[in-house]
């Protein structure tokens, strides 16, 4: 199906161009949000009437969300879920969560404007991209920890394996301490270097000498 492009659409082209897509991606997405419209005859003269206004609606809406995006650039959302050891979520982090702990701090972003990619399932920080507009984009950090303590410490730059092989060597080194003070406890009670005490009656000097 050909349609004429009323925005620029990633990927596809610019405002005013006339592109080939296929019909679903063209019913079920740029025609039912307004981006397009068929390129028929008609259609095509609505838009160079109305070119003026788009640019000018166009123009208006990407300052909005280059000022969105400025106070976005850089931001980092921690979002708490449960997960395995390994660092494997219980589940996953979408773009509705994402949407969902940004709107917590403020920001009015809709869940279609987050592109995550894959669906985050493990722990971390995860660099997605907002699409503020067709010419606007900008990246924040989703932290994705067990605990608020856990995202402090992936926020520093530790990563959840490096956070439990820590955990492991601390558990190793007061094992360690452990065996050592019990050794030294035995050391100190059967080890006496003088050697033991002879016992009362024993001694061969108190021996009856034969007559």
């Amino acid at each position: 199906m050909e349609v004429i492009l009323l925005e620029r659409v990633a990927k596809l082209g610019q405002m005013g161009e006339v592109v080939s897509v296929k019909e679903g991606y063209a019913r079920n997405f740029l025609l039912r949000q307004g981006k397009a419209l068929r390129a028929s005859k008609d259609n095509i003269a609505r838009f160079e009437a109305e070119k003026a206004n788009l640019e000018a609606r166009n123009l208006e809406t990407r300052k909005e969300a280059e000022k969105l995006a400025s106070s976005l650039e850089g931001k980092s959302f921690t979002l708490i879920r449960q997960a395995a050891d390994s660092g494997a979520l219980y589940g996953s982090v979408t773009p509705r969560d994402a949407a969902e702990v940004a709107a917590g701090d403020g920001f009015s972003i809709d869940k279609r404007q987050i592109d995550i990619g894959q669906p985050i399932k493990e722990l971390g920080l995860h660099t997605v991209t907002v699409r503020l507009h067709p010419e606007v984009e900008v990246a924040i950090k989703l932290n994705v920890a067990r605990s608020q303590e856990e995202a402090e410490l992936q926020a520093s730059g530790k990563s959840i394996q490096e956070l439990a092989a820590e955990e492991e060597a601390q558990a190793e080194f007061e094992i360690a301490e452990l065996f050592e003070d019990i050794g030294g406890a035995t050391l100190d009670q059967f080890d006496d270097p003088r050697g033991p005490e002879p016992e009362e009656g024993n001694s061969s000097e108190d021996e009856e000498q034969p007559r």
